[in-house]
């Protein structure tokens, strides 16, 4: 079982949050995570965020990262997305 934490921030607060499951075992850990942040956008309404060099090392090293307006194309309502693996096969 594979499962992502996301997290939406506004002012230090936590403003909306998901957790998604995928336990497909035919998909790498890379598709799992895409997949995941593609559902994540999709049930938050957001654009799909840009990897940049800092928050692919910061995921690699913590499995965990944070997309602030930097990493969007669109305006954000919010200070940043965060998402963190919880489980893992």
């Amino acid at each position: 079982m594979f499962r992502l934490w996301a997290k939406i921030f506004k002012e230090n607060r936590m403003i909306q949050d998901m957790v998604v499951e995928n336990d497909d075992q035919d998909m790498t850990r890379t598709k799992k995570v895409f997949s995941a942040i593609d559902e994540i956008c999709y049930t938050f309404d957001l654009s799909k965020p840009i990897w940049l060099d800092v928050t692919v090392a910061d995921f690699k090293r913590h499995d965990k990262t944070r997309f602030t307006k930097d990493n969007f194309i669109d305006t954000i309502e919010f200070d940043y997305l965060e998402i963190e693996v919880i489980e893992e096969d």
